[in-house]
Order: structure tokens, then sequence, then C-alpha cells
């Protein structure tokens, strides 16, 4: 299934996409989607239903972040050979874990704003893993059974905040550095999630293609390693990683997001993001 959430921010209502790709309203189902909605026992409920005998979303409404209730905002960094070579760092002998603030998470199309003093604005487009059940020690072997499904995820990033410290969580975690969606896809539609091609256009350019198959560390090694330190609970998301083609890459010269700039972002069976950099107004 692909689930999602459409309205204006703080009205949006239930949604699922049918097997044409149209928006049908899931409204009189469910009141909304949560860590309640993506259990296995209520995954199994929805998957009964036929899109085609829901009410169809006629309009082209906003898509808002595609289920509530995220705990955890987990990303994992330097987690492609190719990006790590380009960022000029060592292969890491183990997942490089990091938070990014639950307040910068937005909708798959919002704008991205421009933090003040950001000179280094920069995207990465990564697969994101929606914990279904409570992992706690788990092993990878089993970790996938933990997972209720997928979405885009644009690790949005201010490099020189990045960079300033050894920490890079305020480089990761302004607000609008969380775009998430458009769709939430169940595991039943994404049986392998480590071959999956993902792309991301600036104006579109193409300046990022890729392949989930070139990970690092695949989604159950992730999954399990960050389990052992952490509890992960329904709801919780772990970004995985990108593939190289950021801006901070670019050669000779570096190139970052300036306001006007549009994101086109795509991975395989997970819909598209696009996001306008706006400039920070206070």
């Amino acid at each position: 299934m692909k689930l999602c959430r459409y309205g204006k921010p703080g009205y949006e209502k239930p949604g699922v996409i049918d097997a044409e790709g149209r928006l049908r309203d899931l409204s009189k189902v469910i009141d909304n989607i949560g860590p309640n909605e993506i259990s296995p026992r209520q995954l199994k409920t929805l998957s009964r239903l036929k899109p085609e005998t829901l009410p169809l979303v006629n309009s082209s409404p906003r898509y808002g972040v595609p289920y509530v209730g995220i705990g955890k905002f987990i990303a994992i960094g330097l987690n492609y050979s190719d990006h790590a070579k380009e960022a000029g760092m060592a292969i890491p002998s183990e997942p490089i874990v990091f938070m990014k603030a639950t307040t910068c998470i937005s909708g798959p199309n919002d704008d991205v704003i421009q933090p003040k003093g950001s000179t280094k604005l920069d995207w990465e487009v990564e697969l994101g893993v929606v914990i279904g059940t409570a992992a706690k020690y788990v092993s990878e072997a089993e970790a996938l059974s933990h997972v209720a499904g997928y979405c885009i995820v644009n690790d949005v990033s201010e490099r020189a905040f990045q960079m300033a410290t050894t920490q890079w969580d305020k480089g990761k975690g302004f607000d609008t550095a969380g775009p998430i969606g458009p769709w939430l896809v169940t595991t039943d539609e994404i049986t392998d999630p480590q071959n999956l091609d993902m792309a991301l256009e600036v104006n579109g350019r193409r300046m990022q293609s890729g392949n989930t198959r070139t990970m690092i560390f695949n989604v159950a090694k992730c999954v399990s390693h960050v389990s052992q330190y952490m509890t992960l609970l329904p709801g919780d998301i772990i970004a995985t990683g990108t593939p190289p083609g950021v801006g901070l890459g670019v050669k000779p010269t570096p190139v970052f997001l300036k306001p006007g700039d549009v994101m086109t972002l795509s991975i395989q069976g997970l819909g598209e993001q696009k996001q306008k950099v706006v400039p920070y107004q206070g």
C-alpha cells in the first residue's frame, strides 16, 4: 500500500494511492495514520480494503508527512562508498549514527527555508525506513520484520553548520531540513529495499544518481545496529544515507543551494518530492 496524508498543514486527512496512481480518501476508515495504524495488525486490516471503492480526491491537494507520531528521526552518515570518497572521508567501520530534530520535519513538497547565516545549503536524497514494531537488540536476520515501510527523505544539510564542530546535528536539524514523503509504502510493495534506483535534480539538472544496492551497511544492518543502542519504537524513522552527487562534492568548486532553486527527488516505487528553496524571513 501507498499510504499518505493530504491537505493544509495541521488539517491533513489520511489517504491511499490506488493502482492507477490516484489519491483516495481514507478518512471514513481511519482518523489518521500514526504508530497504531502502521502496526502489523492494522496494516493487515487496511490491506483488505479495495482502494477503488474509496472516494476519489479529484483536486491536487498538498501532501503532508505521510504519517504522524515520529518520536525519533535517526540518520546514517557516509553510508555509500562513493559518497564517502567524494567527501574525502574514510569508509566507516560501523554505521555513523546521528539525529535530526523532529522539528525539522516537513511535507515532501513544502518549501525548504534557508536558515539565517546559511552559506552552504546542500541536498541528500535518502531511503527512509519506518519502524512498525518495537525493536531492541534485534539481529540483522530479524530486523526487517520490524519495518512497516519506506519513504523518501531529503536530508537537507547546511555544511558550514555541520562542519563547525565534530557533531553534525545543527547542520542537519534546522527547520525544514527533513522533508518526508509523499507516501509511506508498505513492505509488501517494497520486498527488496536493496535494489531501488534513486535520483535528485536541482533546477532540472541531474545531480544524484544511485541505487540502494551500493549501501555500505544495508537496511537490515542499520536497523539492527541502531537497536543495540536505543529501542526503536513504532513511527521512528531511519534515513539510511545518500549516494554521490551532493553539492559539497562537486569538483572543482562545490555548488550550494540558493533561494529560488528547486530540488526534485525520486526513489523507485516511493514517488517524488519537489521543494523550492526560500530565504528565511523573520
